[in-house]
């Protein structure tokens, strides 16, 4: 932009100073504590879990990729964001939550540790690390890129602006720190959002107004059925978000966080519905688009900011300004927390000090919660620095975004869903399936200039549905071949070790 809104932009650095404000203050809550640093002490109700879950859930893409996705090839390339997101909260509410909460968790790879062994543990802390650190670096990336459209200042001090701010408040109170933000980031926003699209319809003469400048195509049910109309890809990217990000840290990190397991589950399905409703009014805001801005624009991120600054009341405009980029903030915090605790606990806590072999005295097993806060807090610094890095050279990832999760999806899905359901799943079988997947889904995507297996572009979104179900095959193979050499451990699903027993890693 060549020019630009500093009284908006003002009001944004308002907002971002009362969420440090809240956010730090949070630092008292932590009490030495490890556990309470990671997933709240897992005492969180039914409001603040539903709340962190939605706010997740509703990051850059879901806001901002969603309105230019809509503008720039239709409802379903902006929707399917949202959508996608809003049913993986459902999928997880339904199977997942309810047993992965019981199991009194820290991490999402103490799952594959527990049900396998620890080298399925480390390829899927590693496989979620990346997918990961690309999301934090994305939505740090984009909550920047907005501050730099409100003021005449460069990316990068924006970028190191947000990054900072979120580290400090984050290092500081942990995931209560991510609790007491996303209240103050995402009502505020959910209101814009709704309040903004009503007064739109108001101000402009309802619907019929805007209805006659959308594209034939481009509001219809053609992105999910024509292959020219992109429906495969469309597909593969909801299925990629609604099916392969039950995997996600964030979500799983506040699932862990309830304090019963139904109330994990019921508020998954909290979260699911206020994302259908802001992601609804997000993408009406990338229809409306066609008929305020018919000279179009280069930048299809800037369809909601340019509505929000020049066609709104300037409060409505500034909410939703302030919501893009706590969108984006909240999620880069429970990206950054999410990675650090894998990291301290599950790469570095039992597989490089092997902190589980030594028998701990009463005295020495006390300091084991405080140990785990010093070193979650400690990989908080690279995990950052990363991300900002990544964000400076690729402030859009975009296709490694997709590919990033698509991964994940490949190789970590199902050895979490058959590790759940199925006694027959072993340690050989998921670190198969897990390998297979994610090789397979690679080689749809490496080199970049030419991949090992190309598809046709009317076919692009395959390679995402396809790797799971080798995934599957090869596991189910494998686990069955190998049920004398290794035994399963499907017990372990019903078992909820103590806290002791926990923080020396032996669960």
């Amino acid at each position: 932009m060549d020019t630009y809104n500093i009284p908006m932009g003002i009001g944004v650095i308002v907002a971002l100073v009362i969420f440090f404000i809240v956010g730090f203050a949070m630092l008292r809550l932590i009490r030495k504590s490890g556990k309470r640093f990671v997933i709240a002490g897992k005492q969180l109700p039914f409001f603040l879990v539903g709340t962190m879950l939605l706010a997740q859930a509703l990051d850059a893409n879901a806001t901002l990729g969603n309105a230019g996705g809509v503008y720039a090839a239709g409802f379903f390339a902006g929707f399917q964001f949202p959508l996608g997101l809003a049913l993986c909260l459902v999928v997880v509410g339904i199977w997942y939550a309810k047993p992965l909460n019981r199991m009194n968790l820290l991490t999402l790879p103490d799952f594959y540790y527990r049900r396998f062994n620890r080298p399925t543990e480390v390829v899927s802390s590693i496989l979620m690390t990346v997918s990961f650190i690309i999301l934090v670096a994305g939505n740090l990336a984009g909550a920047a890129w907005i501050l730099s459209t409100l003021f005449p200042i460069s990316f990068v001090w924006a970028l190191v602006a947000m990054a900072s701010l979120v580290f400090l408040y984050t290092l500081a109170g942990g995931l209560f720190a991510c609790a007491s933000t996303d209240i103050v980031q995402i009502y505020p926003a959910l209101l814009a959002f709704v309040t903004g699209v009503i007064w739109m319809l108001i101000a402009y003469g309802g619907w019929s107004y805007f209805a006659g400048a959308i594209p034939a195509g481009y509001f219809d049910f053609s992105g999910l059925t024509s292959l020219e109309n992109g429906a495969m890809l469309n597909w593969g990217g909801i299925l990629a978000l609604a099916i392969g990000d039950v995997v996600a840290l964030d979500f799983m990190e506040r699932v862990f966080a309830a304090k019963s397991p139904e109330v994990a589950r019921k508020s998954c399905f909290y979260g699911a519905g206020f994302t259908i409703l802001v992601g609804i009014c997000a993408s009406v805001f990338g229809l409306m688009a066609f008929k305020l801005l018919p000279a179009g624009i280069e930048d299809y991120r800037m369809v909601l900011p340019i509505l929000a600054t020049g066609y709104m009341p300037f409060v409505a405009g500034l909410f939703i300004m302030v919501g893009v980029v706590a969108a984006g903030l909240s999620t880069a915090d429970g990206g950054m927390l999410g990675v650090s605790a894998v990291w301290g606990r599950n790469i570095i806590q039992r597989n490089i000090l092997k902190v589980w072999k030594k028998e701990y005295t009463p005295t020495e097993r006390a300091s084991l919660d405080r140990r785990l806060l010093i070193i979650t807090r400690l990989m908080g610094i690279p995990v950052m620095a990363i991300a900002v890095t990544l964000a400076w050279y690729m402030p859009e990832p975009g296709i490694m975004l997709v590919l990033a999760f698509d991964v994940v999806f490949a190789g970590c899905l199902v050895p979490l869903t058959l590790g759940l359901y199925w006694k027959k799943a072993n340690a050989y079988g998921a670190l198969s399936g897990m390998i297979a997947g994610t090789l397979l889904r690679a080689a749809f995507f490496f080199p970049m200039a030419s991949p090992l297996i190309p598809l046709p572009e009317h076919l692009w979104g395959l390679d995402t549905m396809i790797s799971p179900v080798l995934s599957l095959v090869v596991m189910v193979v494998v686990c069955l071949l190998t049920q004398k050499q290794d035994p399963p451990k499907h017990h372990v699903i019903y078992e909820t070790p103590d806290d002791i027993a926990v923080l020396s890693t032996k669960y």
